[in-house]
């Protein structure tokens, strides 16, 4: 086989290949033996008919097509491997030419990673808010103990921000009754923010027994970004009383003998809340940074099937509507083409991350630990309510635990770059964070096939129990909410394998719909 290699741009080449027949035969034995099983013809046995009846009673196209098909795929890789290129996406493929009994001769166009100069993130300098925990923090957080201990009241006065009121409520479109939002004896935080825009404001000041109107836009269902005529009726109205912060509520509200131990343990748990703040902050500003030196190319196709992908998650939210998509947009203040603009962007660089922080773990040499794999895995299957084997087999059917691995890599080449930068407080002085990050040069682990192979194993035995996510630290820190490459959340359309030699276009946000 001979096969060349044109750059068509810094993220496209064109592989240009041809294949003597003498290479074909293992494919032409297979084809008729295929072919022979698929067909009957008289006088011979289901698949014991020979080349030359094949041919004459099929013609010799078949068999062709049949070895094309077969042929092309096997021998596109061999071309890219010989060419030393790291496809990404499925390629353009056309047969350019079938001589038979000579060659056979194709040409594959492709997006590959691009090369680029990864900056020198050594001289990366970010400055991140303080994570000291101050005295009215401590009260908050025993406030909020406080409530969950509380008791619920009855008042005879106007409702107030705080109070717990049960309301009717009926919404109309031009006169046309809202079946979905008609909903009677809901339970509702006045000032909470948790149902339809105006309704806390609309609630402060009534009375039980009252009702009052008020217009607000609605943002789901099949009127959403239009005007809604909205009537809320006051049942009841109570107030919460919260216990006395004494040792008595610290032996109830936890293992304290004492309030001021209580507050003791309230300010250390809330540090280290803290110092993940800080560290989630760094890490979102260092790779803001990283981002904005690094002259990445990007490949066209893998960039406009992250630009697909988040399209159709936005409309999804709206039946797949486009006009409820641009009705809700415009509701918000964008027009439709601001909306598609800074999606393309996101998009964009969404793609940018993947690719600097792919090749950051291939240069720091990051691999993944089947421990660390395990627990992005049980995350994910948390957060969308399934088990971990669960999960794990899903993902396997859709093949996409090679997504999976990749965002947990890209996490890790992630907290490499933050090891190596510095980072300060408001007062100048350099923070430590290798609690969250570990220190530079900590990149030990697991090839991909072992990560992969043991988290496999081990599903079952996972679905026992998720880890506690308070307990992890480097990985869940740099991965930012389960999308550690990206910072819009990224649907992980590159997905990075140590060592292969070719890369796909992963499915729609594979890492978080497995």
């Amino acid at each position: 086989m001979k096969s060349t290699v044109e750059h068509l741009s810094p993220t496209r080449v064109k592989l240009a290949v041809e294949v003597p027949f003498d290479e074909l035969k293992p494919n032409f034995d297979r084809a008729y033996k295929k072919i022979a099983k698929q067909v009957r013809i008289p006088g011979f046995r289901p698949g014991k008919a020979p080349a030359r009846i094949l041919d004459q009673r099929l013609g010799r196209g078949v068999v062709l097509e049949e070895v094309v098909n077969e042929a092309v795929p096997a021998k596109y890789g061999e071309a890219v491997s010989e060419a030393e290129v790291q496809p990404l996406g499925q390629p353009d493929i056309e047969v350019t030419e079938i001589e038979d009994g000579d060659k056979l001769a194709f040409t594959a166009e492709v997006d590959v990673r691009p090369e680029f100069t990864v900056p020198d993130y050594s001289s990366i300098a970010v400055e991140v808010d303080a994570a000291e925990v101050t005295d009215d923090d401590v009260d908050e957080q025993l406030k909020g103990l406080q409530a969950r201990f509380g008791t619920l009241t009855g008042v005879d006065r106007p409702v107030q921000s705080g109070d717990f009121v049960v309301i009717d409520l009926s919404a109309t479109v031009d006169g046309e009754a809202i079946e979905e939002a008609q909903t009677t004896g809901m339970s509702h935080e006045v000032g909470s923010g948790q149902l339809i825009e105006g309704l806390d404001e609309a609630l402060e000041g009534m009375t039980a027994g009252e009702t009052k109107q008020f217009t607000t836009k609605l943002v789901a269902g099949d009127h959403a970004g239009e005007d809604a005529e909205v009537s809320v009726t006051v049942q009841t109205v109570k107030e919460r009383q919260l216990p006395e912060a004494d040792d008595e509520f610290a032996q109830l509200a936890s293992e304290f003998d004492t309030l001021d131990e209580l507050k003791d343990d309230l300010r250390t748990r809330y540090a280290r809340v803290k110092k993940m703040e800080q560290g989630s902050q760094a890490r979102d500003r260092v790779l803001e940074a990283l981002l904005e030196a690094a002259d990445v190319p990007l490949p066209e196709s893998v960039v406009q099937s992250e630009v697909e992908v988040r399209a159709h998650e936005a409309v999804h939210e709206f039946d797949h509507d486009e006009q409820k998509l641009t009705q809700y947009v415009e509701s918000q203040g964008q027009t439709r083409e601001e909306f598609d603009t800074e999606l393309r962007t996101n998009a964009e660089q969404a793609v940018k991350t993947q690719l600097l922080l792919d090749r950051i773990a291939d240069d720091a040499g990051v691999q993944v630990e089947q421990q660390e794999l395990m627990e992005r895995i049980m995350m994910q299957a948390q957060r969308f309510g399934v088990s971990p084997e669960e999960y794990i087999q899903q993902a396997q059917q859709a093949n996409q635990l090679g997504a999976v691995f990749a965002d947990v890599r890209r996490g890790k080449a992630l907290a490499t770059v933050v090891q190596s930068a510095t980072i300060t407080g408001p007062d100048g002085a350099e923070v430590d964070l290798s609690e969250l990050f570990g220190t530079a040069g900590d990149v030990e682990g697991e090839t991909i096939d072992e990560a992969l192979e043991d988290a496999t194993a081990e599903g079952a035995d996972a679905a026992a129990g998720p880890t506690d996510p308070s307990d992890s630290t480097a990985t869940q820190v740099a991965d930012a909410d389960s999308d550690a490459s990206d910072p819009e959340s990224p649907s992980s359309q590159v997905e990075a394998e140590p060592g292969a030699d070719t890369e796909v276009v992963g499915a729609p946000d594979s890492t978080t719909r497995a």
